[in-house]
């Protein structure tokens, strides 16, 4: 039988010699949605070694979209995305080692799960989450390939410490106001074409071609027939809190206490328990019943409604309350159901 990798092979750039690199390589993708289903896909279907993907969400029916892994029948179920990605992956591949993480990333996280990853790669859709990887790659010594799509447009960029300029550094060159999917929309090509280049630059970099790694911002309008590309090296600080003269990685500093966040794009508060508060699903499925509102109970997460909100539970004591932009609001229907 023909080898499975035999065309990737034949492309001289990677060959015998890359392949068995790519075969010995680990790579971590923060984000299963879009970016995030288009890259894994990619790297376990070229023969990666091993995949950790981390995302904090589930299937709902607007992701089918441009969510490639996924499938009716998993937004029916509201199925975890890393979840139901791993379940597409290993069907695609069966020999791929696959670690899904059903979580909120912090620094913590990404120092138990991906100090040994030879590539880190961005499949986000803020800026607080690319600050945290960018100290988290800078620390470490890792590569990491941002990456950013909404409408039609596509932006990707490959840093490396020691090499380039940081993603701190390029924020006041950015947007102070990110446009998400929810607010501006998104078409499928663009998703594609962005998960297309962060995935020939983890190619280039896990198979040793790393002077073919990209040196210029790019950023492509695929509906408007637009590409940019712009040289980001003078924008280095030496006082860059992550990459400059006395780095402090501000963004890997653990917070203490609950947590409370509205998801970036989305009228959903997210609640995180404090470390020492050990909530579980069976606990917020107790507070539900004795509501009497409980909608779904699944191995991952209880779904029910509080206040008339929409809320969703997960195994670790996550809270997502649905329909609410109010932090404060969001804390007080939590202290409501938990004390």
């Amino acid at each position: 039988m023909e080898h499975r990798y035999a065309r990737q092979v034949l492309f001289n750039s990677i060959g015998d010699t890359g392949q068995q690199k790519l075969e010995n390589s680990h790579a971590f993708v923060l984000g299963c949605g879009a970016l995030g289903s288009a890259i894994a896909e990619t790297l376990v279907r070229a023969g990666i070694r091993k995949l950790t993907i981390a995302d904090r969400d589930y299937v709902e029916p607007s992701n089918l979209q441009r969510q490639q892994l996924f499938t009716e029948q998993d937004a029916v179920h509201g199925v975890p995305k890393v979840v139901a990605a791993v379940a597409r992956l290993r069907a695609i591949r069966n020999d791929v080692t696959l670690v899904p993480l059903l979580e909120h990333v912090d620094g913590p996280l990404l120092e138990h799960y991906a100090q040994d990853v030879d590539i880190l790669l961005d499949a986000t859709d803020n800026f607080e989450a690319r600050l945290l990887l960018n100290d988290f790659a800078w620390k470490y010594g890792i590569p990491w390939v941002y990456g950013a799509c909404v409408g039609s447009s596509s932006s990707i960029f490959p840093f490396i410490p020691g090499k380039t300029p940081c993603f701190r550094c390029l924020l006041p060159v950015l947007p102070s106001v990110n446009e998400t999917c929810d607010t501006a929309g998104i078409i499928a090509p663009a998703v594609q074409l962005t998960a297309a280049h962060q995935s020939t630059e983890a190619l280039k970099w896990l198979t040793g071609n790393r002077k073919s790694m990209r040196t210029k911002l790019l950023h492509t309008d695929i509906w408007h027939n637009t590409q940019v590309e712009a040289g980001i090296t003078r924008l280095k600080k030496v006082t860059c809190e992550t990459c400059g003269s006395a780095p402090s990685y501000p963004s890997l500093h653990s917070e203490s206490g609950t947590q409370y966040a509205v998801l970036c794009g989305r009228e959903t508060v997210q609640i995180i328990p404090a470390a020492e508060r050990k909530l579980t699903d069976d606990d917020v499925y107790r507070v539900a019943e004795r509501l009497g509102t409980v909608e779904k109970r699944t191995p991952y997460f209880v779904e029910f409604y509080a206040e008339g909100f929409r809320c969703v539970g997960f195994s670790n004591g996550r809270l997502l309350v649905h329909g609410l932009k109010d932090i404060q609001k969001g804390r007080k229907i939590y202290h409501q159901l938990f004390g």
